[in-house]
């Protein structure tokens, strides 16, 4: 998929105040400094598409952006903040978890995770959520490039290994370094293969 163009549409706080769901959606999530925005900026080759900080949480809204005037890429809050109030965070959890299961358009839920690191019992419980309430998602590995080529094939597979205890079927997996600008491609490809799939089969989010 060539980008063309990509622009900022809105921030929402609610899941009801998203623009309108008339067509196709892809959503990325993670735990907070997963590197989200760094990995959206490389895919839409835009440096300040999403905004990137060094502080975990910056994202507390809903940010949609219209990429090639037919799809929307949204930037959810991640989960799992460590610098917030239990208040605040039960807040994040109810907005997330109402947008993915009440937002009709939504196509694909991208959940990224940190291929540095052994498999991380939140992400793991996102992930097996996100299964139980019938999401369709994919799992994107994130910071390729600070790892040797070797490590992070080893980290992947303990992924899976830790995946498959409770998986049959494993959701398709991604290996990313926005550094690098690797791996951002596979995403669109698939994305352009969806949008095309939902076109010749007429189907629409219509109501």
């Amino acid at each position: 998929m060539i980008i063309k163009t990509a622009e900022f549409v809105k921030s929402s706080g609610k899941w009801q105040e998203c623009p309108e769901p008339n067509i196709p959606e892809y959503a990325f999530i993670g735990r907070s400094n997963v590197g989200k925005s760094s990995l959206i900026n490389a895919m839409m080759n835009h440096k300040d598409l999403a905004k990137t900080s060094q502080t975990p949480g910056k994202t507390q809204l809903i940010n949609h952006f219209l990429v090639n005037e037919n799809w929307y890429l949204t930037d959810l809050p991640g989960y799992g903040y460590a610098k917030v109030s239990k208040v605040q965070r039960k807040d994040f959890e109810k907005l997330i978890t109402n947008y993915i299961l009440n937002r009709r358009n939504l196509v694909n839920l991208f959940v990224l995770v940190d291929i540095r690191h052994t498999p991380q019992k939140i992400d793991l419980e996102f992930i097996q959520w996100c299964g139980e309430s019938g999401i369709p998602f994919s799992i994107v590995f994130t910071k390729s490039d600070k790892l040797k080529p070797n490590v992070a094939i080893k980290n992947v597979e303990d992924y899976k290994a830790e995946l498959h205890k409770t998986w049959e079927d494993l959701p398709e997996l991604y290996v990313t370094s926005a550094e690098k600008k690797e791996g951002g491609d596979n995403i669109l490809n698939f994305i352009q293969k969806t949008n095309e799939f939902l076109t010749n089969n007429n189907i629409s989010f219509d109501e």
